[in-house]
C-alpha cells in the first residue's frame, strides 16, 4: 500500500482528462495535501445500443477515483463546463468544521454555475475505508459519481490480512434518456417518474440485457458492455462495493463464492461471511473475496438486482458482471467453460434484509472504539414516508389521484429548498425568511403509522430546521409509514456518522423497544435503511457545527421532499467553530 496506490502527477495538458496529486511530502509526514481537478463536461456514452451525451467528470463514466490517506487534506477544484448548475457532495466525509465543502445545493452552498468554479477543501479525520462522491443537485448524480478510497495512515495496517488486490465495484443506473427530463416531467405532472433502463456494474449493464438499434431484432449486448473481473486462484481480493444508483436498493452475489464483510461506510466491522448482501444507495461495503485454490474450470456471474417493497413501478432487471479466473499457461483458452449464476433473494425479501442488517457490528476495540452516546440530551421521533400535495387549480395531475401529486415528508413536512443556501443565511445572520427553526420533534398528528393510513394524506411544505447546541447527544427514532404503501427508506445524515442502536417492525414502542437497544457495539454508519413497515433508532453527538441535510437517498423521494436540516451551533473552543466561507463560494 505504498505510493503506487495513489495518483501521480500529470502534465498540465492532461488535467482535463485526469487528476493530479501535486504535494508528495516526505514519507514521515502525518498527512499531505492532495489536489484534484474535476472538470464537469459532456461526454458521449453508448449503453444498451443508445448513445447519449452525459454529464461527466473529466470525460469518465463512472468518474475518477479520489484517493487519500486518513489525515490527508483534499483540495478539489470543480470547474463547470456544462449548461446545468452543479455541486459535488463527498458522501460520508465527516467535514469537521468544513461544512462549506459538503456540497448539497441550497443547503451548504449555491450551485456552481456555467463557466464558474469552486474549490472544495476538507481534511479526512478519523476515517478509513470506502466512501463515494456524487453530484448533489436534482438527478445529476445519475452519471456524476465516483469512489473515495481512504487508506489507513502510513505505517498503519488493516485489521485484517492485506489483500492481494483492491477493486472498486460501483453499482449505478443507466437511463436511455436524460434523467433531468424524467424528474422535471414527473414533478410537473405529479406522477411517479419513469424508471431506469438498466442497472450497471462499473458503468456496464452486463449480458442479461437485450438492446435494439435502428429497428433490428434485440440482440445481446456488445462485449464491451460487460464488466469483467479477472482473478488468480488462491488469492484474497478486497472489493470496495458502492451503491451509486439513483433510486434502488440492491442485492448482490457472486455465484459459488462467499464474501467476508469487513467494513461499511468507512468504519471497520466485526467480520462476517455471507453469500449475498444488500447495499442501499449511498452505502459502501468492503468485502474480502477469497478465490478458489485451483483453477475451477468455470466462469461465474456476479449479479445485482433491486430490493423493492413499495407500490409503484421500478426497474425489475438484473445487472451482471463476469468473474473469470486466469488460467495457467498450459491450459487452452479456447475451451468453453460452464457459467454459474448466483441465487439472489426475492425482490421483496424484507426478512432477509432485516437479518442481514443485524449482522453489522462495530469492532468496538481499544483502537477502534464505539463511542455510543449512553446519556441522551434530546430525543426526536420522525415519521417518514410518502404523501400528497393537491393539484394546482383547474389542472389534472397523475399522482395517486387525478387531483393530487406525489409528495414525501418527515413529520408531515415536505422540505422545500430555498433560493439562497441555508448555511450562508445562517452564518451571516441574514435569515429573512430563508428558513425557520421550528421543525416538529414529533409528528404533529400521531396515527397508526404502519396500519390503516389516515384519510388526509396531504403534507405541509416549508424550509423548517432543528437547532442543536454544540455536542448535544441525540437519539432519533425514524418510523416508516404505510401512507401510499410501506417502503424502505435509506436515510443519509450529512456531516455525521451515527450508531444504529435499534431496529424493529411495526410501530416503535417507547416503553419496551429501548430495553433491547445495543449500546455496546452497534453499527456506525452515515446511511441506514428505515425498514419497510418498521423503524430504526440512531444516536450521535452533535459535535460538528454547521447546517446538515438529512434525507432519503432514493432521489425520487428527496425530490418529493423527504428531507430536513439540522443546524448545529458553534462550540466554545476555536476548533469547534465554523470558519468563514472561502472567497470563491458560489453565489445564487
Amino acid at each position: 500500500m505504498g505510493t503506487s496506490d495513489l495518483p501521480s502527477c500529470a502534465p498540465m495538458a492532461t488535467l482535463l482528462f485526469g487528476f493530479c496529486l501535486v504535494s508528495l511530502l516526505p514519507e514521515f509526514a502525518a498527512g499531505i495535501t492532495r489536489h484534484y481537478t474535476f472538470n464537469i463536461m459532456y461526454q458521449n456514452v453508448t449503453r444498451l445500443c443508445h448513445t447519449r451525451s452525459i454529464i461527466s467528470v473529466n470525460g469518465r463514466f463512472p468518474g475518477p477515483r479520489l484517493v487519500a490517506r486518513e489525515g490527508d487534506r483534499v483540495v478539489v477544484k470543480v470547474v463547470n463546463h456544462v449548461s446545468n448548475n452543479v455541486t459535488i457532495h463527498w458522501h460520508g466525509v465527516r467535514q469537521l468544521t468544513s461544512g462549506w465543502a459538503d456540497g448539497p445545493a441550497y443547503v451548504t452552498q449555491c450551485p456552481i454555475q456555467t463557466g464558474q468554479s469552486y474549490t472544495y477543501n476538507f481534511t479526512i479525520t478519523g476515517q478509513r475505508g470506502t466512501l463515494l462522491w456524487h453530484a448533489h443537485i436534482s438527478w445529476l448524480r445519475s452519471t456524476l459519481y465516483g469512489p473515495i478510497i481512504i487508506f489507513p495512515k502510513r505505517n498503519e495496517s488493516y485489521p485484517f490480512r492485506k489483500p492481494h488486490k483492491e477493486i472498486p465495484i460501483l453499482f449505478g443506473e443507466w437511463f436511455n434518456v436524460d434523467p433531468e427530463t424524467i424528474i422535471n416531467q414527473a414533478l410537473q405532472t405529479g406522477a411517479g417518474p419513469n424508471v431506469s433502463d438498466a442497472y450497471t456494474i462499473n458503468g456496464f449493464p452486463g449480458p442479461l440485457y437485450n438492446c435494439s438499434s435502428q429497428g433490428e431484432k434485440p440482440v445481446n449486448l456488445i462485449v464491451r458492455d460487460i464488466y469483467k473481473l479477472k482473478v488468480k486462484p488462491g488469492k484474497t481480493y478486497l472489493l470496495r462495493l458502492i451503491n451509486a444508483a439513483l433510486n434502488d436498493e440492491l442485492f448482490f452475489s457472486i455465484a459459488n463464492h462467499t464474501l467476508t464483510v469487513v467494513e461499511a461506510d468507512a468504519v471497520y466491522v466485526k467480520p462476517f461471511n455471507t453469500d449475498k448482501l444488500l447495499i442501499t444507495p449511498g452505502q459502501t461495503t468492503n468485502v474480502l473475496l477469497k478465490t478458489k485454490p485451483y483453477f475451477p474450470n468455470a466462469t461465474f456471474l456476479m449479479e445485482a438486482r433491486p430490493y423493492f417493497t413499495g407500490r409503484g413501478t421500478f426497474d425489475n432487471s438484473t445487472t451482471a458482471g463476469i468473474l473469470r479466473y486466469k488460467r495457467s499457461s498450459n491450459l487452452s483458452s479456447s475451451e468453453k467453460l460452464p457459467l454459474f449464476k448466483p441465487t439472489l433473494p426475492a425482490i421483496n425479501a424484507t426478512n432477509f434484509v432485516a437479518n442481514f442488517t443485524r449482522k453489522f457490528r462495530s469492532l468496538a476495540s481499544a483502537k477502534y472504539p464505539a463511542n455510543v452516546p449512553l446519556k441522551v440530551d434530546k430525543k426526536f421521533f420522525f415519521a417518514v414516508g410518502l404523501g400528497t400535495n393537491p393539484c394546482p387549480k383547474n389542472t389534472t395531475c397523475q399522482g395517486p389521484t387525478n387531483t393530487t401529486k406525489f409528495a414525501a415528508s418527515v413529520n408531515n413536512v415536505s422540505f422545500a429548498l430555498p433560493s439562497i443556501a441555508i448555511l450562508q443565511s445562517y452564518f451571516f445572520g441574514q435569515n429573512n425568511g430563508v428558513y425557520t427553526a421550528d421543525f416538529p420533534i414529533n409528528p404533529p398528528i400521531p396515527f397508526n403509522y404502519t396500519g390503516t393510513p389516515p384519510n388526509n394524506t396531504n403534507v405541509s411544505n416549508g424550509t423548517r430546521t432543528v437547532v442543536l447546541p454544540f455536542n448535544t447527544s441525540v437519539e432519533l427514532v425514524l418510523q416508516d409509514t404505510s401512507i401510499l404503501g410501506a417502503e424502505s427508506h435509506p436515510l443519509h445524515l450529512h456531516g455525521y456518522n451515527f450508531f444504529v442502536v435499534g431496529l424493529g417492525f411495526g410501530n416503535y414502542d417507547p416503553n419496551n423497544d429501548p430495553k433491547k437497544f445495543n449500546l455496546v457495539d452497534p453499527m456506525e454508519r452515515n446511511t441506514a435503511g428505515v425498514p419497510a413497515g418498521g423503524w430504526i433508532a440512531i444516536r450521535f453527538f452533535a459535535d460538528n457545527p454547521g447546517v446538515w441535510l438529512m434525507h432519503c437517498h432514493l432521489d425520487v423521494h428527496t425530490s418529493w421532499g423527504l428531507r430536513m436540516a439540522w443546524i448545529v451551533l458553534d462550540g466554545p473552543q476555536p476548533n469547534q467553530k465554523l470558519p468563514p466561507p472561502p472567497s470563491d463560494l458560489p453565489q445564487c
